[in-house]
């Protein structure tokens, strides 16, 4: 039998709660992996009666648009009913559309089953990076959160390789090709549900609800060993009573808020990076990589395409550690900023390649396929698809969920992050509807479309964006003051925001070292 106390290390460490939160990520990578290898089998073609690519981008689209709808009301249930539970009640509904999707007999309750996941994604991927960034100090807050990222990561990769074994079903059980995945997608949903009982409510959740005792008890668990006399705890709470008592002292209207000029213009900034995630075109490789290796004749056949489609979902997996292990080292400018231009450059050159190769019609059909003229040039692809998946993981891949979960006040961060969640969802949505009828309309175009976005994209973040590394969540508000292209001085703020909320400014000998702060977590 688990002794009490080892389990209570496990609840309060840190790193255990963010990576057992982050198996929300999991469900959904588990959903993009499965799929995007089932939409090339034999077996999914022939139950399904060989879908266009107008039916195709709906299915693949039905996700999406429970995530933009799940994601848009989901801030409304993580402040009322807290982020712990909010989180649970998402991990059933996936349970319920994973068995509606593995018992599906045709493409109606297919789509429903993937609407009601998409629905519990969309709450999960807008409250995981949430909660994650109210429970973690601000030295390693941008790790915490970029293992949600990781976990996405973790699901394509294993749901793929899953989905690869099924597909030799044959005879009566042919459709195990499709049911097999799609049914283990529930998994993790079922161990978040369980698992989730025994971890803490967000300490600022609690502070907000009046709860403060239990607040201060949370804190003194996951940041100062138990002791509530902990210098790094006793100025968490000073700060966060300061900034609720703020709130309190304004009448501030909550949600109304988000209109106020100085914080419409921090949502803008969020809802963009979010749109912005998705038009670097990394989703669109996550889903139809199959497709594009299929298109481009890479591969003798589908086992072979099937595989090359597999080891792009191994470096996305790959990749993602050196986002957790240095993110609050590098920093959150300069990394989305050269990711964009790295992630530009790649699509150019694979949109280069395929305007190279003598493009032809499918006889009998209207499919235009790639003979893309030697092997030197078909690797020159395929690596620099890699590459471009490993420029997405290592950099906007984890900073689109970091930064829009840590710029908000805590009064309106829900519903702010919210609609930038469910901004993501929504472009997502319309890219999955129409990438299929792209990739035959404008063909090698489509990369280049996407390899101008990612250019746009970082000059924004160059002119628009100010780093948030290193600043606690209450010390935002002095960040988005300044210029965004300003460094600014830590002491600075520090200053600015013991003068404005009467704390003594006396911070911990240890706050600004990560190192520290990982002998403390």
């Amino acid at each position: 039998m688990v002794s009490k106390s080892w389990l209570t290390k496990v609840t309060t460490n840190v790193y255990a709660i963010g990576s057992f939160a982050a198996l929300a990520g999991i469900m959904f990578g588990f959903d993009i992996g499965s799929n995007s290898g089932v939409i090339l089998t034999w077996q999914y073609r022939e139950y399904f009666n060989n879908p266009s690519d107008l039916l195709q981008g709906g299915i693949n689209g039905a996700l999406s648009a429970g995530c933009f709808v799940g994601a848009l009301f989901a801030g409304f249930p993580a402040d009322r009913y807290s982020r712990k539970y909010t989180l649970m009640g998402a991990s059933v509904l996936f349970v319920i559309g994973s068995v509606f999707q593995a018992a599906s007999n045709g493409v109606p309750l297919l789509c429903v089953g993937r609407v009601l996941n998409g629905l519990s994604v969309g709450v999960t991927s807008m409250v995981v990076p949430l909660y994650q960034s109210e429970i973690a100090p601000k030295e390693i807050r941008g790790r915490i959160v970029a293992v949600q990222q990781w976990s996405i990561t973790w699901g394509i990769m294993l749901s793929f390789w899953i989905q690869y074994g099924a597909q030799y079903s044959s005879g009566d059980s042919y459709t195990a090709a499709f049911r097999i995945p799609w049914a283990i997608q529930a998994v993790p949903a079922i161990l978040l549900l369980a698992g989730m009982w025994a971890f803490p409510f967000s300490p600022r959740w609690l502070a907000d609800q009046g709860r403060m005792e239990e607040a201060i008890k949370v804190l003194a668990d996951i940041h100062g060993g138990g002791d509530i006399n902990h210098e790094r705890v006793q100025m968490e709470i000073q700060e966060i009573e300061a900034v609720i008592k703020f709130d309190r002292e304004q009448a501030s209207h909550r949600y109304a808020d988000i209109l106020k000029p100085q914080y419409a213009y921090r949502a803008s900034l969020g809802i963009c990076l979010q749109i912005w995630q998705q038009l670097t075109g990394m989703n669109i490789i996550m889903f139809y990589v199959v497709l594009l290796f299929e298109q481009a004749g890479i591969g003798s056949d589908q086992e072979a395409t099937l595989v090359s489609a597999g080891v792009n979902y191994v470096v996305n997996v790959v990749m993602t550690v050196p986002a957790i292990l240095w993110v609050d080292k590098w920093g959150r400018r300069n990394t989305m900023i050269f990711g964009a231009l790295a992630m530009s450059l790649f699509l150019w050159v694979v949109g280069g390649l395929m305007s190279q190769g003598r493009w032809y019609q499918e006889e009998g059909s209207d499919r235009w396929m790639l003979e893309i003229g030697s092997t030197a040039r078909a690797n020159g692809m395929v690596a620099c698809v890699y590459l471009f998946v490993a420029s997405f993981a290592t950099t906007w891949g984890p900073l689109g969920w970091i930064y829009p979960a840590e710029i908000f006040p805590l009064r309106i961060r829900a519903i702010a992050v919210s609609l930038s969640t469910s901004a993501n969802w929504l472009f997502n949505w319309v890219l999955n509807f129409v990438v299929p009828m792209l990739m035959q309309r404008i063909r090698f175009g489509l990369y280049m479309l996407f390899a101008g976005f990612n250019f746009l994209m970082a000059c924004h973040v160059f002119l628009a964006y100010p780093e948030t590394k290193g600043f606690t969540l209450e010390e935002m508000d002095i960040v988005f003051e300044q210029n965004p292209r300003k460094k600014l001085d830590r002491a600075f703020v520090e200053a600015e925001m013991a003068r404005r909320s009467g704390i003594n400014d006396h911070r911990p000998p240890d706050a600004d070292s990560t190192e520290k702060t990982e002998n403390i977590v």
